[in-house]
C-alpha cells in the first residue's frame, strides 16, 4: 500500500463537477481528464489509502481488503440513461472478503463506503445480502440474544446521526413473521449498513475530512463485525 497523504479536496472540484452532469460528453471529459486526476482521482485515491492505514487496527480478527476508487464511467448497459459520466468519485474499504461496491458488497462488509462531487456519503455495512446470507441474517436478527444486541447496535447509532440503510427492502416483514415482531425494521432489510451523519460542508476541503471519517467509521465497526461474522 502507498504512503498517500490526504490533502483535502479542492474547491474547484465542484466546478467540475456540475460542469461534466452539464456535458456529458466524451471528448470534454477527455480534454479535462486530468483536471479529474488532480481534483479527485489522486485524493480520493490518498484518502482512501490513508483509511485503510486507520481501520486496519480496528479489525484485529477481520482481514481488510486493499482499498478500491470506483470508476468514473456509468454501466449504461442496463440503465434507461445512458449518461456516459458519475458525477462523484466513489471508494470501499471491504472487510473479511469485500466485494466490487455497495451493490455487490454480498458476503462481505465494508469497512467504509464513501462518494464525494454533487453528492457526498459516507457509509459501512452490508448494504446487499445473498439468498444464503440474507437467511443467516433473518435467522439472527429474530434470534435471542443476537436479535438484540444488533437492534441496540442500530439504535445507539442513530442516536448518533447515522440511519440504516439497504440496498433494497421488502414492504412488509418476511412471510411468517408477525408484522408487528420488535425488530420488524431490521427484518425487511435485505442487508444491513448505516449511512453516517451529513459531512459538514466546508470539511470536504480540509485534510480534517480523514479523521472525521474515521471517527464515523469506529463509531459503526461493531455493526460491521456483527454482521460480517453473523451472515458469513
Amino acid at each position: 500500500m502507498s504512503e498517500q497523504r490526504f490533502p483535502g479536496f479542492s474547491a474547484e472540484g465542484a466546478r467540475f463537477f456540475r460542469t461534466l452532469a452539464k456535458k456529458q460528453d466524451r471528448a470534454w471529459f477527455k480534454a479535462h481528464q486530468a483536471d479529474f486526476e488532480a481534483l479527485w482521482k489522486g485524493p480520493m485515491e490518498a484518502l482512501m489509502d490513508e483509511l485503510a492505514r486507520a481501520l486496519d487496527p480496528v479489525y484485529p480478527t477481520l482481514d481488510l481488503a486493499p482499498p478500491k476508487v470506483f470508476r468514473i464511467h456509468r454501466d449504461v448497459r442496463f440503465s434507461a440513461d445512458k449518461s456516459p459520466y458519475k458525477t462523484n468519485i466513489a471508494g470501499i474499504l471491504s472487510v473479511a472478503g469485500g466485494g466490487s461496491g455497495p451493490g455487490a458488497v454480498t458476503e462481505g462488509a465494508a469497512a467504509i463506503y464513501a462518494h464525494f462531487g454533487l453528492e457526498n456519503l459516507g457509509a459501512a455495512g452490508q448494504f446487499n445480502l445473498s439468498t444464503e446470507g440474507l437467511a443467516r441474517y433473518r435467522a439472527a436478527v429474530l434470534a435471542e440474544p443476537t436479535g438484540k444486541e444488533i437492534a441496540g447496535l442500530v439504535k445507539r447509532l442513530e442516536k448518533a446521526g447515522f440511519r440504516p440503510i439497504a440496498m433494497s427492502s421488502l414492504k412488509k416483514t418476511p412471510r411468517g413473521v408477525d408484522p408487528d415482531h420488535p425488530r420488524a425494521d431490521l427484518l425487511r432489510l435485505k442487508g444491513l449498513g448505516v449511512s453516517f451523519p451529513p459531512i459538514p460542508g466546508d470539511l470536504l476541503y480540509d485534510r480534517k475530512l480523514l479523521g472525521w471519517l474515521v471517527k464515523q467509521a469506529k463509531a459503526a465497526a461493531p455493526l460491521v463485525e456483527w454482521m460480517a461474522y453473523t451472515t458469513r
